[in-house]
């Protein structure tokens, strides 16, 4: 099975936003030298926690200074952009590491609404045409003509190459899996938002009503999980504690740094808090390696996947770098020579 990285940039408290992005490069390398297949940065906007707030910038960083590991987003929120900026942003990205770049597209808005307004004031009739928009990107990005009659049918996204970037919708309701669909694009849903509810309908939804596409004759589907290994399950749980903690706050409305384990053990929490703790606790993906591995073989297995990108949150880089090689061993990843591509 292939195992693949979601990396979202995460701010940590006591260090400036902009060490998340030099760790986001880090890991990358250390992830293409372990074998992870692909490795997909997270848009958000007007956050705290996320501050990966440009994908195709971070992304040309990270195709520039790795050798094999697939490169995208996840996503670009295409509402607030032009089809035709995104399509020749990636093209770009494409020249830069051919064969490599996976382009990864969603409708949410990744922020709150007045900022989603700030980005773009007519992002809530985009939202609306983001269906037009997917079809556009789709030819845009691949080189294909668009529709006849189309108005903007002589323009051109360059540059143009021999390969082109491998699109993706993203999404965590039925909405997403139709889209795919119905425009015979590879879907990844995002399992850790909602722990998995609504997964096995989306993806069947997806499987079911899927038109073959040239470049994708058949569905391809994935998930993005929570995960998290350490050397010991004790380890893992004290690990854990830092999303504990910044959980309770997201669901206050608060998007703050992550805080160290030992700063979330010694919060006082509410009763109403340690239930959700409680709940997070018994769904969450940690523990060892071995255990960590066996959860996701055994989701693979029952949605009938073969690959998983694993999004992992740790106060520590060193500790996020850790779950990741422990991981890659448990799978029997095969990456670079050993000291390649680990920095």
């Amino acid at each position: 099975m292939k195992l693949s990285v979601l990396d979202q940039s995460t701010a940590v408290s006591g260090r400036p936003q902009t060490d998340a992005i030099a760790e986001s490069l880090a890991l990358a390398r250390h992830c293409d030298g372990l074998g992870y297949h692909r490795y997909w940065v997270s848009e958000h906007h007007h956050s705290g926690s996320i501050v990966g707030s440009a994908p195709e910038v971070l992304m040309a960083a990270i195709a520039a200074t790795t050798s094999r590991i697939r490169v995208g987003s996840a996503g670009v929120m295409l509402p607030h952009y032009s089809a035709l900026k995104v399509a020749e942003q990636f093209r770009v990205l494409e020249g830069i590491a051919p064969g490599r770049i996976d382009l990864g597209i969603g409708r949410a808005p990744g922020s709150d609404r007045l900022t989603a307004y700030a980005l773009n004031p007519d992002a809530g009739q985009a939202a609306e045409r983001f269906p037009q928009q997917v079809q556009d990107l789709q030819a845009w990005v691949s080189g294909m003509p668009l529709a006849p009659g189309h108005p903007f049918g002589a323009s051109r996204a360059h540059p143009q190459g021999p390969t082109s970037p491998e699109m993706w919708i993203l999404g965590s309701s039925n909405y997403g899996a139709q889209l795919a669909a119905h425009f015979g694009l590879p879907y990844a849903y995002a399992y850790f938002f909602s722990e998995g509810e609504g997964v096995e309908e989306a993806l069947d939804l997806y499987r079911r009503l899927y038109q073959p596409s040239e470049r994708h004759p058949m569905p391809q589907a994935t998930i993005c999980v929570w995960a998290l290994a350490a050397d010991t399950e004790e380890q893992a749980r004290h690990l854990l504690r830092t999303r504990e903690h910044w959980r309770i706050g997201f669901e206050r409305g608060l998007r703050l740094p992550l805080v160290s384990p030992e700063e979330a053990a010694a919060t006082a929490y509410d009763e109403a808090d340690q239930a959700r703790i409680a709940a997070l606790r018994r769904r969450a993906i940690v523990g060892t390696a071995g255990q960590v591995a066996a959860r996701l073989h055994a989701l693979a297995a029952q949605l009938n996947l073969d690959e998983i990108v694993v999004n992992t949150w740790t106060h520590d880089p060193a500790a996020r770098r850790h779950s990741y090689t422990l991981l890659a061993q448990a799978f029997g990843l095969t990456g670079l020579p050993s000291g390649q591509a680990l920095g």
